[in-house]
């Protein structure tokens, strides 16, 4: 059975850190970058609302179904976005990998594939986890197919299943990565950063 604990995490540039309140003034000025609030289905806190979003991701980690960080970019020091492991569940040795947003100035870049690469290698190689889940928002289409670029296998739609920042219930688009999967996935992931970073 999987114990999760607060870790840093760290390769090609970007660093994992445990999110703390430490991190509210960085990530409003990465929310800012792109305005990502406005994207009505995706999880971005307005500016006003940073506080809140980290001690509500703190209290999930107290409760031990959430395991948030924050993402720093190491050449430029500045902290980036943010992610985290959600509905953990022991008993089964899964995680899902969620809650995922970025400065637009770092989206569609390097960025994304090397958190998915430290999240999943931490996951399976680490913690011993048997699947490793993402799901998205039927609207976020961008989401999907950045989800599916990974190498996640699609597992099917869930109707009416998750409350939206704006009161509306959205339709979640479900994927997983299997530990028998992992090797490939992460040969998969280490060639796309290698041909992205040179």
């Amino acid at each position: 059975m999987i114990t999760i604990s607060p870790i840093t995490l760290e390769i090609r540039g970007i660093r994992l850190e445990p999110l703390g309140s430490q991190h509210c003034d960085d990530l409003t000025t990465a929310a800012s970058d792109g305005r990502l609030w406005e994207l009505w289905f995706t999880s971005v806190p307005e500016p006003d609302q940073v506080s809140r979003y980290i001690a509500d991701a703190l209290a999930g980690q107290a409760a031990g179904h959430m395991l948030p960080w924050a993402v720093r970019d190491l050449e430029g020091g500045c902290i980036i976005g943010t992610t985290r492991y959600h509905d953990i569940v022991p008993a089964v040795d899964r995680v899902e990998i969620g809650w995922t947003w970025y400065g637009l100035s770092w989206q569609r870049s390097h960025v994304n594939t090397t958190c998915k690469l430290l999240l999943f290698q931490h996951a399976f190689e680490t913690l011993g986890c048997k699947v490793v889940g993402l799901r998205t928002d039927n609207f976020n289409v961008r989401s999907q197919r950045a989800i599916e670029a990974l190498g996640a296998k699609r597992d099917g739609v869930i109707r009416h299943h998750y409350l939206r920042r704006d009161g509306s219930v959205r339709d979640s688009v479900m994927y997983s990565v299997l530990a028998s999967e992992w090797p490939d996935v992460k040969k998969h992931l280490t060639t796309r950063l290698d041909r992205v970073r040179g």
